[in-house]
């Protein structure tokens, strides 16, 4: 994985992890849906951030969350490596089928990993 990818990876997970301490729950869900975008091809952190999605869910009692993010967290683990909707923020109230477009600056990102890997 690419140093940017992986420190953006890392900084979206910080910033939710901070927002969920200091009970700003729109904001920690925004950090972590920037998290699933980027980890989407990643089986355990993509499954991190369905967790963390969940407990987040829980801790807002928003419990359509918390159950839309059981499955995830599965799906995340078996399909990542197959085949994951690109740009779907991960979030229960969307279809987990459904492509969303990516933010161009994590395009950026994921372009800069993936020519990364296709190169090995």
């Amino acid at each position: 994985m690419k140093a940017a990818l992986q420190l953006a990876i890392e900084q979206a997970f910080q910033q939710a992890r901070q927002a969920m301490q200091e009970q700003r729950g729109a904001d920690a869900f925004q950090w972590l849906e920037r998290a699933h975008i980027l980890t989407q091809r990643q089986p355990l952190l993509h499954a991190r951030s369905h967790w963390q999605m969940l407990v987040l869910g829980w801790q807002t009692g928003d419990y359509r969350e918390v159950a839309g993010q059981l499955p995830r967290i599965f799906a995340a683990l078996l399909f990542s490596k197959i085949w994951v909707p690109i740009g779907n923020t991960g979030r229960s109230r969307i279809s987990a089928f459904k492509p969303m477009p990516v933010p161009e600056e994590l395009q950026t990102l994921l372009a800069d990993d993936e020519q990364t890997q296709s190169s090995r």
